[in-house]
């Protein structure tokens, strides 16, 4: 199968999996939705590692990866004193950009499960893989429009939106067992000064950390050809 098909029936079934927990929250109500909620979650992560593993890496590009996903994990670690701060998705950005949406769904999917080793797991935890991941992937996908830092910083900023909004899907299944458009409204609602202070963070972020991570990563893959 052809790169552009997996990549296709990938997309295809991870919003396939996300449409799912909606509808299947709002339809069996009296079930307990978290949980199978989590289940469609995990089987979207599952059908987007499959297709790492149909593709060989070299060491180097493991390295690569492996390197931008500690740096995202140990930056949430040190910047956990400051809700809202945090550079994993600036980190996720970059890697997309940079190493492309696989590399970039790897780590900010990896970043969320690992870090949370530290901050706590829970059925949250494959929510964050799925917005991070996401996040990469369309990173890569995007990355010929992106390679002016204003242009990753805004993007970026929409990125923080878009994992708060993800999150919140979470908080409201969690809390009812099925999707309440309104408590999802409500919720949202008030966590909006903490999604715009991550938004800014994105936009910081990818400022400071453009230049000297581009610019290495970009030397790398074209010295080795990735």
């Amino acid at each position: 199968m052809s790169k552009t098909k997996r990549l296709i029936i990938s997309l295809l079934l991870v919003f396939v999996c996300v449409l799912l927990v909606i509808v299947g929250t709002t339809v069996f109500k009296q079930k307990n939705q978290a949980f199978i909620s989590v289940g469609f979650v995990i089987i979207a992560l599952a059908v987007m590692f499959l297709s790492f593993e149909q593709k060989e890496k070299t060491s180097i590009y493991i390295s690569l990866v492996a390197t931008m996903t500690a740096f995202s994990v140990v930056g949430r670690i040190i910047f956990s004193v400051i809700p809202g701060f945090k550079p994993v998705t600036a980190i996720t950005v970059l890697t997309g950009v940079y190493l492309g949406y696989q590399a970039g769904f790897l780590c900010g999917s990896l970043s969320a499960v690992v870090s949370n080793f530290y901050f706590g797991q829970g059925g949250w935890t494959p929510f964050q893989m799925l917005a991070w991941g996401l996040i990469g992937m369309f990173s890569g996908m995007l990355a010929k429009y992106l390679k002016k830092t204003w242009a990753m910083a805004v993007y970026s900023a929409f990125c923080g939106l878009f994992f708060s909004i993800l999150m919140e899907v979470w908080n409201v299944i969690f809390f009812d067992n099925y999707f309440n458009l309104t408590r999802f409204f409500a919720t949202f609602s008030l966590a909006l000064p903490s999604t715009l202070e991550y938004a800014i963070s994105n936009i910081i972020f990818i400022i400071l950390l453009n230049k000297p991570f581009g610019s290495i990563l970009k030397r790398i893959t074209t010295k080795y050809q990735l």
